[in-house]
């Protein structure tokens, strides 16, 4: 028997799955740690890096419970995983690099690992959705994850508003090349992100 098509202006709204609804929140999240990155490069108070910090933990909450609540409700859907990797990405790939930018990690150098970093998230969602159907289960559940699962990027941030709170990025020259110390854990980030020989198991 076909799923029944609801047709209507406001029909999209209307097919949400909670699993769905939780997905938004995720991204939702994401985008209020963007703008209050924007809103810290405007006015350069530390709290709002604290509280877009906070938001992005909220989206790996509501990250991994749309998960769990897709599985449990046997909610899956081609449109549901598409979301939530664009909800990914920019909740624990533009908004930590936003963020690194903002606290500054403004050299260039820095700047080219948190584009790099942001790329490898990119990437690194692009081949989930191709490869995630055929490393499933008949549940749907993923037995591992192929690279470092980008909600990991909450580590390389916490070290950098770790690193806001004690005053310092760890400036640093390599010859006539500057950078921050605390740029590194972004581009090691992007890194095991990409990985197709780090398989982590799923719990």
């Amino acid at each position: 028997m076909k799923p029944e098509i609801i047709v209507g202006h406001f029909s999209l709204i209307r097919s949400f799955h909670l699993a769905d609804v939780f997905t938004l929140a995720n991204g939702g999240c994401g985008i209020g740690a963007l703008l209050l990155a924007v809103r810290h490069a405007a006015d350069g108070l530390d709290r709002h890096l604290y509280v877009a910090g906070v938001l992005i933990v909220l989206a790996l909450v509501f990250d991994v419970l749309d998960g769990r609540i897709a599985r449990w409700r046997g909610e899956h859907s081609a449109f549901g995983r598409e979301l939530d990797s664009l909800a990914d990405i920019v909740s624990f790939g533009a908004a930590p690099a936003a963020l690194g930018y903002a606290a500054g990690l403004g050299t260039p150098l820095d700047v080219a690992i948190l584009v790099f970093f942001a790329l490898c998230g990119l990437s690194r969602l692009a081949r989930y959705n191709v490869t995630a159907t055929n490393l499933s289960d008949a549940a749907g559940k993923l037995s591992y994850f192929e690279g470092t699962p980008i909600p990991t990027s909450v580590l390389p941030l916490a070290l950098l508003l770790g690193g806001v709170q004690r005053g310092t990025l760890l400036p640093a020259t390599l010859g006539p090349v500057e950078l921050h110390l605390l740029a590194l854990p972004f581009a090691i980030s992007g890194c095991l992100m990409v990985s197709r020989t780090l398989h982590i198991p799923k719990p």
